[in-house]
């Protein structure tokens, strides 16, 4: 996708490599910790010098985001703000950590989850994906981002295509019967019945409707109560 997004000329991508901006022959980007400790530092320089090297925002305004196991969360509901940013300026860090002095140039400290890894480089290729997955234009049908997993709130549902058995397992026959009204009503109840089994922490911040809180009891769930329903007004 990211590549279709650039073919297309609905995504700009662009490396900067801070070694370009580094001061010595060595092209050092990295030094020990002041205080001592194991590991290499990022120094601040070769990053302050390489944002001052970037032209204004494409946008109406800039995200200059540090990818650190420190940073708020990444999920879809960033995803999509990231998306109305119009120009994101990615921090890989690199090595033990960066200097603390990085986190002046961020306006916002992003983690794609509670592990470390050694670069910042691959937090940075999930995050790009995210993102562009959703500029209208790069997925042939926009349905189908819209309908993902934490797009609703909820886990997806369960999907099957050819061939209608394999190996004992078939395809539900309600499916196949073309009774989209039932199908969607299906697809629904499999994505609560999903979310209650493996997320359940999600169901306390979806948007449910009264039917879906009916589900979800015959379900066994547990949780809020149905809202009460909403009373005509009379005439």
């Amino acid at each position: 996708m990211i590549r279709v997004a650039r073919t297309k000329g609905l995504a700009d991508i662009r490396v900067v490599p801070l070694r370009d901006f580094a001061d010595d022959n060595h092209r050092t980007i990295d030094d020990y910790p002041y205080g001592g400790g194991p590991g290499m530092i990022l120094k601040v320089e070769p990053v302050a010098r390489a944002i001052d090297s970037l032209p204004p925002p494409a946008g109406t305004r800039r995200e200059t985001i540090l990818l650190t196991p420190q940073g708020e969360r990444l999920d879809q509901e960033l995803v999509k703000k990231l998306l109305f940013s119009g120009d994101l300026v990615l921090l890989s860090g690199r090595y033990k950590g960066v200097d603390e002095r990085v986190r002046a140039f961020a306006t916002r400290e992003v983690s794609i989850g509670d592990y470390v890894l050694s670069g910042g480089e691959f937090a940075a290729l999930v995050l790009i994906d995210a993102v562009v997955r959703l500029v209208p234009g790069v997925l042939g049908s926009f349905d189908s981002a819209a309908g993902d997993s934490f797009e609703t709130g909820l886990l997806d549902c369960g999907y099957y295509t050819r061939p209608e058995e394999f190996r004992g397992m078939k395809v539900p026959d309600l499916l196949l019967s073309g009774d989209h009204g039932a199908i969607e009503r299906w697809r629904r109840r499999d994505a609560l019945a999903r979310s209650l089994s493996r997320r359940p922490d999600l169901l306390g911040r979806a948007d449910l409707s009264g039917e879906d809180h009916l589900l979800l009891q015959e379900l066994g769930w547990e949780g809020a109560s149905p809202p009460p329903a909403k009373k005509r007004r009379k005439r």
